[in-house]
């Protein structure tokens, strides 16, 4: 390591003494034009200018060579600008659709950044063309010299397909820009610009693609997007891992045993996560046998899923089925068990009962926590003889994939039991965000104050259709009542019955959600023609005011609606601090990086002066300095 680079490591953890810094190493090899990477993403900012600068001097980035090769061991690969708000620089945009085709390129840049920024591993990165050759990770190098010799030798003659630089290319285009509407609605420009790019790319003049990068980078910088993409990637980097009022976790006590109350979908999706996670032995409880039976036969069945990919082996999926198992006796299944989770009924009185009886037999360190999603856990503690080792573990569905955990304290949760809970979340690879125990906590609540709004318009009068594209600017992972449907009408009705009983005067339970659930019907809307139309039953159903508002209109009355909720939620002490908000909606209900969750964008728009006298954030945090 040179003199320099040292002195800027040293100088990066001043500055960022809460920042793992990790290094970009670049071998320079006496080999024309070729390179090797073995951690493309890794890096801190001091190496990675230390690394630009000896890659700007050889006039190597990876995309420039002639040839690439890749480990068959590489984790994950990605080109996240776009995600982030940005257009990938450096030649990326104009020469990876030149390497690999515009369809391809078009899935790397466009599609795997507007899905969560999704990861391709070794395999696909050679598979896809971006590299040339593909080698164990064990001797990676050694056989990536090899193979350059070979090269360079003759020996070995690198074949590429030929690139369709006709119809091809502007249909993966058009595909591109399908994709982005659908994602973000013309909400943030990143992937549009970056399209913009791919598309003058089809000539294979290089320099004007790399020009049009310049210019698209520097409007991208200076833009609100870009801002609060950094903030939301600060939230899930670093905030996550130290949340918020998190006891000491030396507090926390250890987890050898786990009970689940109730063997339904979510009760087995819960005994799923925290057997592959913790490993440990997890038993089902249920009211009867059959129900007992079909949630460990879920779990079991969802094993041999992983087994059949290849994610576990035939060891391992044998370890973890004799580490599952059901009784309907609770003393049997609960009187080693360290933490208890029950998942059933959403109802005070059913959840109570079930606590009773598990306190009765479960040993006095036992932690009991519920998976309520609104209900009061202080109010469901309140009869036991030990309520302070009762704690809110409330997950998201789907979910094994939805990273929230909100923990929620009640009046007389104990900060051992606190520290154990949030223990524990660590071990399942949860985002735990500590919540105080009020009604529907974080994102329910949100959610609910936002799709309550939407439905409010519509019981007044405002077409279905205009309601919902009243918010297509915000650029959601999915309308307000597709959502609904998602969630299911039942549970959004409950929700919003629990939080009109705490704050009648804003939360309202709307007669046609009622009549909605009472029929039966899963949702609004009816797909026939592959696309979501309003159902003819549900139109029937409908009972109407005949004040019609325009888009406009809606979108400001739901937007003003959250930034009063969200002012409400800082104020009762909901959360630590707004930054917390957001980390929930990313997390949680998959708000966009682009709206930084959403007190950003709320910032952004002059919304939250409007309602509050005042921003969520300030100047600079999420936003373009001042």
């Amino acid at each position: 390591m040179s003199t320099t680079t040292t002195e800027l490591l040293k100088g990066a953890a001043e500055l960022f003494p809460d920042e793992v810094v990790t290094q970009a190493h670049v071998r320079h090899l006496d080999a024309s034009r070729w390179t090797t990477a073995s951690t493309p993403q890794a890096a801190a900012r001091a190496n990675l200018n230390t690394a630009i600068d000896q890659v700007e001097k050889w006039r190597r980035v990876g995309l420039h060579c002639s040839y690439r090769t890749v480990s068959k061991a590489l984790p994950a690969f990605s080109l996240p600008e776009v995600f982030l708000g940005l257009v990938p620089g450096w030649g990326g945009c104009a020469l990876l659709p030149n390497l690999i085709g515009a369809d391809r390129a078009v899935t790397v840049i466009i599609e795997n950044s507007l899905n969560q920024n999704r990861q391709l591993k070794g395999k696909q990165v050679f598979e896809l063309g971006i590299a040339d050759a593909m080698f164990e990770g064990a001797d990676f190098l050694e056989q990536s010299l090899i193979w350059t010799a070979s090269v360079l030798n003759g020996s070995v003659e690198v074949v590429r397909p030929e690139i369709d630089r006709g119809e091809g290319w502007d249909a993966a285009v058009a595909r591109g820009r399908a994709i982005a509407d659908s994602k973000v609605h013309g909400a943030a420009p990143a992937a549009y610009r970056a399209l913009e790019i791919i598309a003058a790319a089809k000539d294979g003049d290089l320099q004007q693609g790399f020009d049009a990068e310049d210019v698209a980078l520097a409007d991208l910088i200076m833009g609100g997007e870009l801002r609060a993409g950094i903030y939301s990637f600060n939230l899930v980097q670093k905030r996550a891992k130290r949340p918020a009022g998190a006891p000491d976790k030396n507090l926390a006590r250890p987890v050898t045993k786990v009970g689940v109350v109730g063997a339904g979908l979510m009760a087995s999706q819960l005994a799923l996560l925290f057997l592959r996670r913790l490993e440990v032995p997890v038993v089902l409880t249920d009211i009867d046998q059959e129900r007992v039976d079909k949630g460990v036969g879920y779990v079991q069945a969802e094993i041999d899923k992983l087994l059949g990919k290849g994610r576990i082996n035939q060891d391992k999926a044998n370890r973890l089925k004799a580490l599952v198992s059901g009784v309907l006796d609770k003393a049997e299944g609960f009187s080693d068990a360290d933490f208890i989770i029950e998942a059933v009924f959403e109802e005070i009185g059913v959840k109570q009962q079930v606590f009773a009886e598990v306190e009765a037999v479960a040993p006095a360190h036992a932690i009991l926590a519920t998976n309520t999603s609104s209900l009061s856990v202080t109010e469901m503690a309140s009869k036991l003889k030990h309520p302070e080792r009762v704690v809110g573990f409330h997950f998201f569905n789907p979910v094994a994939i939805l990273p929230l955990l909100e923990i929620v304290r009640g009046e007389q949760t104990d900060d051992a039991s606190l520290a154990t809970a949030f223990g524990v979340a660590k071990k399942l690879k949860k985002t735990a965000v500590l919540v105080k125990d009020a009604p529907a906590f974080v994102v329910n609540r949100i959610l609910t104050r936002f799709m309550g709004e939407i439905q409010n318009v519509i019981d007044e009068g405002t077409p279905v259709a205009v309601a919902e594209k009243a918010v297509e600017p915000l650029g959601l992972p999915m309308s307000p009542l597709v959502l609904l449907e998602l969630v299911g009408p039942a549970i959004g009705l409950h929700v919003s019955e629990t939080l009109n009983r705490a704050f009648p005067e804003r939360f309202t339970v709307s007669p046609n959600l009622a009549a909605v659930v009472k029929a039966g019907k899963r949702g609004f809307y009816v797909y026939d023609s592959g696309k979501p139309e309003l159902d003819p039953e549900v139109a029937a159903l409908l009972k109407q005011g005949d004040k019609v508002l325009t888009e406009e209109q809606v979108r400001d009355r739901v937007l003003d609606a959250v930034a009063q909720e969200i002012g409400l939620m800082l104020d009762e002490g909901v959360v630590a601090e707004a930054q917390d908000i957001d980390l929930c909606l990313i997390t949680g209900a998959g708000w966009p990086f682009h709206l930084g969750g959403i007190t950003p964008y709320l910032d952004r728009e002059g919304v939250s002066e409007r309602v509050n006298g005042k921003r969520f954030l300030a100047q600079g945090v999420a936003s373009v300095p001042a």
